[in-house]
C-alpha cells in the first residue's frame, strides 16, 4: 500500500515486499528514487546471523503493525521477540517517525521502555482512525479531523488498519493524506491476499496467505463481513515452522469459529489436528491425503458457498484441483431398461 501511494505521488520508490502487488506485477524493484519501501519482520537474518532482519535496514519511517508470538523455531517466547523490537526502535533517528498500532499491548510495552523517535498511533480516538461508511468505503481522520475517504475493493478491518498506517507513513515523506486516500482507491491488493482464484459450480474459491491463528481469524472475519450469511468452508494447511511444531494449535478452534465448515490438511505434522480442532465438533474434518481432502470439500460445496484456502505455501495446487472438481459434470449411473 505504501509503495503504491508513493508511486501514485510520482516518487517511483524501490520496494521489496513479501508478495506480488497487482499494481506492480513484481515483488521487488530498484529505482534511482530516494525512497525504498521494505516489508520486514523479526525473523533471523541468516544461519550465521541470528539478529532480526529489520536491524540491518537503517529505516527512517517505520510502521509497527503488531507484535505477537511467532517463529517458534527461532524465539523461545514473546519476550524474546519484544527484545528484538526494543533494539529495532533504537535504530530509528530523531528525524524519523514510528507509526504504531495504538491498541497492541506488546508494542506498547516495547515503546514504553523508551525511544527517541516521534510516534504516531493508528486505531485510537486521539490518533489516525478509519470509520467504515459502507462495505467498500471508509473515512480517514487524524485526531478527529477528516483527512480523506477511501473507496476500494479490499475488505476487512485489518486492511483499513493497514491503510491508516500507510497513509501516516506516506505523510511523513510529504504525501498529502487526501492524495494517499485517492491512491488507495486504485490499489488492487496483493496476490494470495484474499485472492479469488475462480468460481465453479456457483462456488467461489479464494487463496489467502494466512497461517498464524491471528491472521486466520482476521481473514475469516473479513470474508464473513463480505459474504454475510453465505457458508464459508475454511481449508487450512498448517505449514509454517511454528504451525508444524504445534505451538499455536490450541488457538486454532477460536480462529476458525466463524467458518461454517473447517477442513484441515494433516500430513507431515508432529501433532494431532483432529484433537486440536475437537472443540469445533462435527464441523471440522481432517485429511492426510490431498486428493481425499479435495473430494470431501467438493462433495460438500454448494452453489453460493465460499471456499477459503489458507496456507503460506502452494498447498499442492489445491485451488485449481478444487475448481476442476467443482466444474466437472456429474455423471449418473446408467439405468438398465428393466429399471426404467
Amino acid at each position: 500500500m505504501l509503495a503504491w501511494i508513493l508511486e501514485a505521488a510520482g516518487m517511483r520508490p524501490g520496494f521489496l515486499v513479501g508478495g506480488v502487488p497487482h499494481n506492480f506485477g513484481v515483488s521487488a524493484r530498484l529505482t534511482d528514487s530516494h525512497f525504498f519501501v521494505i516489508e520486514a519482520d523479526e525473523y533471523d537474518t541468516a544461519f550465521f546471523d541470528k539478529r532480526s532482519k529489520f536491524l540491518h535496514y537503517r529505516s527512517k519511517t517505520v510502521v509497527l503493525n503488531n507484535l505477537e508470538f511467532d517463529h517458534a523455531d527461532i524465539f523461545s517466547d514473546l519476550a524474546a521477540i519484544e527484545q528484538q523490537f526494543r533494539h529495532f526502535v533504537r535504530t530509528i533517528p530523531r528525524s524519523g517517525l514510528l507509526v504504531a498500532n495504538g491498541v497492541d499491548k506488546a508494542l506498547a510495552r516495547v515503546l514504553g521502555q523508551g525511544c527517541w523517535t516521534p510516534i504516531e498511533h493508528f486505531g485510537t480516538s486521539s490518533s489516525w482512525q478509519a470509520e467504515a461508511l459502507d462495505a467498500d468505503a471508509f473515512r480517514v481522520s487524524l485526531a478527529g479531523q477528516e483527512q480523506g475517504r477511501v473507496r476500494w475493493s479490499l475488505f476487512g478491518e485489518h486492511n483499513r488498519s493497514n491503510a491508516l498506517a500507510a497513509i501516516a507513513a506516506a505523510r511523513h515523506t510529504g504525501v498529502d493524506p487526501g492524495a494517499a486516500c485517492a491512491a488507495l482507491g486504485r490499489f488492487e491488493n496483493v496476490k494470495r491476499r484474499m485472492e479469488l482464484c475462480g468460481t465453479a459450480g456457483g462456488v467461489a474459491v479464494y487463496d489467502d496467505f494466512a497461517h498464524h491463528p491471528t491472521a486466520i481469524a482476521t481473514t475469516v472475519a473479513g470474508l464473513r463481513r463480505k459474504v454475510g450469511t453465505a457458508r464459508i468452508l475454511a481449508v487450512l494447511e498448517p505449514r509454517s515452522n511454528t504451525m508444524k511444531l504445534g505451538v499455536m494449535k490450541d488457538a486454532l478452534p477460536g480462529s476458525l469459529a466463524e467458518a461454517d465448515l473447517v477442513y484441515c490438511y494433516s500430513a507431515n505434522l508432529g501433532w494431532n489436528p483432529a484433537g486440536a480442532l475437537a472443540p469445533l465438533g462435527t464441523k471440522a474434518v481432517c485429511h492426510s491425503d490431498l486428493d481425499a481432502l479435495v473430494a470431501a470439500i467438493a462433495a460438500e460445496a454448494k452453489p453460493g458457498d465460499q471456499v477459503l484456502v489458507m496456507s503460506n505455501g502452494g498447498f499442492g495446487g489445491i485451488h485449481q484441483k478444487l475448481l476442476d472438481r467443482l466444474s466437472a459434470p456429474i455423471v449418473l449411473p446408467r439405468q438398465s431398461p428393466s429399471a426404467r
